[in-house]
């Protein structure tokens, strides 16, 4: 996984997340929202990517060390909120993986990203518990709800969020990458 440039489709996502690097207008707060197999977790890596590349100019250069510790699973300041259950992210994991953890400042990039895949699966207190981080986050963070179904969410939740509704890949589009 390199960048936006792998990605098919999607073109108004990647510009906008594109256009917001480059402008340095990032939101503290993204949702995702799209069914399952639509490529959000693949734009939320590019995204996250494109955050901490030391290169900044909109895209991951690939060439940076923050590039290759993404690229290796290993940077410090991209976080994915893992879930002991599996039908429900609970306020006990966000509060340990976002809460907690948020208040301290990036180790190497600008930005701090945490991405929240399945966030259709927070119970209401998880949710809640994210509201207040949501609502005043330090500068350097960046939160991704990644969402099969967006209505799950609370109206709190989606109000203080830019939301980002993936459309299907045209088929042609699909075809064409395949050959």
């Amino acid at each position: 996984m390199t960048g936006f440039g792998d990605i098919i489709g999607h073109e108004q996502i990647i510009e906008h997340f594109k256009s917001a690097l480059k402008n340095h207008q990032v939101s503290h707060a993204y949702i995702l929202n799209g069914e399952n197999g639509s490529g959000k977790s693949m734009l939320a890596k590019a995204f996250a990517k494109a955050l901490v590349c030391e290169a900044g100019y909109g895209d991951s250069c690939n060439m940076c060390r923050a590039c290759h510790q993404f690229d290796s699973g290993n940077h410090p300041d991209v976080k994915w909120v893992t879930h002991e259950k599996a039908n429900s992210i609970g306020v006990d994991d966000v509060r340990e993986q976002i809460n907690n953890d948020i208040v301290i400042k990036p180790y190497s990039s600008k930005y701090k990203v945490y991405i929240i895949d399945e966030a259709e699966k927070m119970t209401v207190q998880a949710q809640n518990a994210l509201l207040k981080t949501i609502e005043e986050p330090p500068a350097y963070a960046i939160i991704m709800l990644l969402t099969a179904n967006e209505g799950m969410l609370l109206p709190t939740i989606k109000s203080r969020c830019v939301t980002l509704t993936m459309k299907p890949v045209p088929l042609p589009l699909i075809r064409q990458y395949l050959m």
